[in-house]
């Protein structure tokens, strides 16, 4: 259960601020909604509490987590599959739709090994971005480190020149 004011993270769209717990009528049924408020476009997303789980709403990372996630990020043993482009790019977005941070942080590292491979298609490097992002703004706010300082820690990690 999530309060007005708390932040949390909603799949494929990250991190948000519940901003109000509002009743509607939907086909004639009362439901409880989080009103929420993503902080990277300030999108509002409507979810029925009842439907937290479904959809994926989770709390923020803590602080402890985020040494597993950068642990996932270094790994070089990652074995890049060599299906096609937009095989590949289904398998990535399943994972980014699981608002998992370690799924994010896994497709994050596998890009950019790929990238330095060959020629990312152009919904590849946008994916790329999305989970750059995704990661960059949930590790800023579980660590409480500005996002320029976070967002250089995973690009030294991710560095591809030390990969042989």
């Amino acid at each position: 259960m999530f309060q007005i004011g708390d932040l949390a993270v909603y799949p494929a769209h990250g991190v948000g601020r519940i901003e109000s717990i509002e009743q509607r009528e939907i086909s004639g049924d009362k439901q409880d909604f989080y009103i929420m408020r993503i902080l990277e476009n300030d999108m509002i997303i409507m979810i029925p509490v009842e439907n937290v789980q479904h959809v994926g709403l989770r709390n923020v990372i803590t602080k402890k987590e985020v040494k597993a996630i950068y642990g996932i990020l270094k790994e070089r043993k990652a074995r890049v599959n060599s299906q096609t482009w937009n095989r590949r790019y289904r398998d990535y977005m399943d994972k980014i739709k699981t608002g998992a941070l370690s799924e994010v942080a896994q497709v994050l590292r596998d890009l950019c090994l790929l990238k330095g491979d060959k020629e990312l298609s152009f919904g590849e490097r946008k994916m790329l971005d999305t989970a750059r992002n995704l990661l960059v703004k949930e590790i800023s706010i579980a660590t409480k480190v500005k996002e320029g300082d976070i967002e250089k820690n995973i690009a030294q990690m991710l560095s591809v020149s030390d990969v042989h």
